[in-house]
């Protein structure tokens, strides 16, 4: 090497190590900044994917799984593999008001899995000011698309409510409370032609369909904006099949 070329590799010699001292605390900073910028991606998606759907797709999707559990094919559910990501949070697809009755299991009749269903049960199916709640969470915090308030035939509450009304008389303990809520569906069916106990059932669906439609400030605001859909289903004890009522 001659003396000029040597002269110039001393003089650069220290830029070239700074930029290279640069560039690896750059590409450090990058590597220690990854997991916090993988995480927080992580962290934005929901914890079933499958679940984010259109109101109309999700209805569909639970009539699918309802069809699956009258045939007797559910799917085999992947219980243990799922619980890390529902550990983190929940995004269930439909939120189901149903009847407290022990035949009636919105998680098996819809052939579900965990994270999938967000349920709320009361003997009659009725929208307490409680149940709005709940569900005022589920379509606020966990952006579900979908509701169904599902009643059954022969429901015990219904049946209870209309003896207490026909016969004047009070029942027991805090029974009361349910034969308040269900008595409008009861007193709305008794005029109506055919057999009052499922004329009764299927107003009483009807009935908090309609409440939870409108109950104000949320739930009428996702209505209105078709960012939810609100539904009634009737379960079959006999077959197993849930009847949507229009």
């Amino acid at each position: 090497m001659c003396q000029r070329c040597g002269d110039a590799a001393a003089r650069h010699a220290p830029l070239a190590r700074r930029s290279i001292l640069k560039l690896g605390a750059i590409a450090a900073a990058g590597l220690a900044l990854a997991p916090h910028a993988l995480a927080k991606n992580a962290k934005a998606l929901p914890p079933k994917p499958q679940n984010v759907l259109s109101p109309d797709a999700a209805l569909d999707r639970l009539m699918q799984g309802n069809a699956r559990y009258v045939e007797g094919i559910s799917k085999r559910h992947d219980f243990k593999h799922e619980r890390e990501a529902l550990s983190a949070g929940q995004n269930p697809f439909a939120g189901i008001l149903s009847c407290a009755d022990s035949r009636i299991s919105p998680e098996f009749c819809f052939d579900t899995a965990r994270g999938d269903v967000f349920v709320c049960r009361v003997a009659g199916n009725f929208a307490s000011d409680d149940i709005v709640a709940s569900i005022e969470y589920a379509v606020e915090l966990l952006s579900t698309p979908l509701i169904m308030v599902l009643g059954h035939d022969a429901c015990g509450a219904v049946d209870a409510t209309i003896k207490s009304i026909k016969d004047s008389t009070r029942l027991p303990g805090h029974l009361p409370a349910l034969v308040a809520a269900i008595s409008p569906a009861v007193k709305a069916a008794q005029g109506e032609p055919g057999n009052t106990l499922e004329n009764a059932i299927r107003r009483n669906v009807m009935l908090n369909v309609e409440k939870l439609k409108t109950a104000a400030p949320i739930l009428n605001t996702f209505v209105d904006n078709q960012k939810i859909r609100v539904v009634g289903g009737l379960y079959k004890l006999a077959s197993g099949r849930v009847e949507l009522l229009a």
